[in-house]
């Protein structure tokens, strides 16, 4: 399972809005949801060169950085600049059903995609119970 990382979020968004960014790593959107077998993140990060995406796992600790570099050159009188610049982070913390070893990344028209299977041990699986004299039988078989 994912685990939501920020419980002030909200608040930080409104204060971005009012203040502007002042120093904090700008928030990344998210979607996320279990397709079968595997959890699936979506991250909005238009204008953001692939190279400067960095994805680091300890334990069950998912960190996404990037940054998003101004296109105007230096030296430049700005006229409007309101598209956000700077470090995007965000955090996932990973439940033990996740299987960290394997997780895949790719990066495609601005979305960063994040796929973490379901661990092997984690997956639903039939159990069968043994009888008295009769051998195994399978929990729900008629017999």
């Amino acid at each position: 399972m994912l685990m939501r990382t920020d419980p002030f979020r909200e608040f930080d968004r409104l204060a971005q809005q009012v203040l502007g960014t002042a120093g904090r790593p700008v928030a990344m959107p998210m979607d996320a949801y279990r397709a079968g077998d595997e959890f699936v993140v979506h991250f909005d990060l238009p204008g953001v060169d692939p190279e400067s995406v960095d994805l680091d796992v300890e334990r069950n600790v998912l960190t996404i950085r990037a940054e998003r570099r101004s296109p105007a050159p230096e030296n430049v009188e700005l006229i409007a600049s309101e598209r956000p610049t700077g470090v995007y982070s965000r955090q996932l913390f990973l439940g033990d059903t996740l299987d960290t070893e394997r997780i895949d990344a790719s990066y495609d028209a601005g979305v960063l995609t994040i796929r973490i299977p379901v661990a092997e041990q984690a997956k639903p699986r039939k159990i069968q119970i043994s009888g008295g004299g009769a051998g195994p039988k399978q929990i729900g078989s008629a017999g």
